[in-house]
């Protein structure tokens, strides 16, 4: 076990994992309480959909001005500024919810506003890693220990988050994830970080976004690993946008049952993320990329064809594993082939790639879900998911063969 929990000898990035493993079990449970929230208050599936879009795709177009500013500023500052902004929001939510003062447009506003937050929230984090650790050898373990984290929570939050909506309602949820804000702030303050100086920018924010841009689409393996991304996060990855229907319609169930299908995918990814991070080099992972995008589309076309819940966790759980693999090794081949004046920028593109892609997909996931059905539109995703992988094994060795040289 040693191996896999190396980079918690350093004080700086166990502190970060505290607060932020207390910081995702509420986000998680507030985002399992959105989705049954709305789809109670209207029944929906479009609705389901537009929320989504309009948690996400706001830090699609904040996202490269983020990555900018990133690598401009202290990242360290960024992150506690978003960190309070995000307290705020939750609060504002569950007053709304536990007076019955809630609409759909009250959602959507602060779904977008969290949106934004998110925006400078996910490069300044990403970032933020590699000045918490002190050898860089071990970035790929604090990467896949972060992605462990992450879903980890995302297995303890949705069980909650069930509970407590059968108990007591959504409006505590949100309560619980505003209050969760004060651990990751907590423990931002005590750290004791030492910011690497930076030279001082002599050209503006759109020539750097452009110097970004140009460096991101240059490099073939960081163009190849954003654009698979982009494709499986367009129409694989909403499927979590889909389990609310799921949970209530093809398997008659309640809050619970969301929370079940939800764990489930989370566990998946957990175990993924454990195995990642007890690796101790990248040898062979360039490989593993499309290897592990095919198996995700073809545990979504598995969860689609099943109508009995015991199976159904198990497909969710490959699913949520062959998910996690894709995004955190193609994180840790980002992470390591980049250059660090180019980190924020390139990590925002890498955020964009799935900010952009998810909202949009989440939003034609709702749409179809409306006129075919969810289990077709999860079909079709998973399909398109191992289309992508297959074009990328077949039409990019080159790119596996600089990943596997690194």
């Amino acid at each position: 076990m040693r191996p896999i929990f190396r980079t918690l000898s350093y004080r700086n990035f166990r502190l970060f994992y505290i607060g932020n493993g207390i910081s995702l079990i509420g986000t998680w449970m507030q985002q399992v309480a959105m989705s049954w929230l709305v789809y109670r208050l209207t029944g929906s599936p479009v609705l389901l959909g537009l929320i989504a879009f309009a948690g996400l795709f706001p830090g699609f177009v904040f996202a490269p001005l983020a990555g900018v500013l990133s690598d401009r500023w202290s990242r360290f500052h960024i992150l506690l500024v978003v960190e309070i902004l995000a307290l705020l929001q939750a609060a504002v939510l569950a007053v709304l919810v536990l007076a019955d003062l809630v609409s759909v447009g009250h959602i959507v506003v602060l779904s977008v506003l969290l949106g934004l937050i998110n925006a400078f929230d996910i490069p300044a984090r990403q970032a933020l890693v590699v000045e918490l650790i002190e050898n860089r050898e071990d970035l790929g373990n604090a990467i896949a220990l972060n992605s462990a984290l992450f879903n980890g929570a995302r297995l303890i939050g949705p069980s909650l988050a069930g509970i407590t909506i059968a108990l007591v309602g959504e409006g505590i949820c949100f309560v619980l994830n505003a209050l969760s804000y004060l651990a990751v702030i907590a423990t931002l303050l005590i750290m004791k970080i030492e910011t690497p100086p930076r030279p001082a920018s002599i050209s503006n924010i759109a020539q750097e976004l452009k110097a970004g841009l140009s460096y991101t689409l240059g490099s073939v393996p960081i163009r190849s690993l954003i654009m698979l991304i982009s494709l499986v996060s367009l129409m694989g990855m909403p499927y979590s946008v889909l389990l609310p229907i799921f949970a209530k319609d093809v398997f008659h169930g309640g809050p619970h049952t969301l929370g079940f299908l939800t764990a489930a995918s989370g566990a998946g990814s957990m175990i993924a993320a454990l195995y990642l991070a007890s690796r101790l080099s990248l040898a062979g992972m360039g490989r593993t990329v499309p290897l592990a995008a095919c198996l995700f589309g073809v545990s979504l076309i598995l969860f689609s064809l099943t109508k009995t819940l015991w199976l159904s966790l198990i497909f969710l759980m490959l699913a949520g594993y062959g998910g996690m693999v894709q995004f955190a090794i193609s994180n840790t081949i980002l992470q390591t082939l980049v250059d660090d004046d180019m980190r924020g920028r390139v990590l925002s593109f890498f955020a964009m790639s799935f900010m952009g892609a998810m909202p949009l997909g989440s939003l034609l996931a709702g749409i179809l879900a409306g006129i075919i059905g969810a289990p077709t539109t999860l079909m079709i995703g998973g399909l398109c998911c191992i289309t992508g992988a297959l074009l990328y094994a077949l039409k990019l060795p080159r790119q596996r063969n600089i990943v596997d040289s690194q």
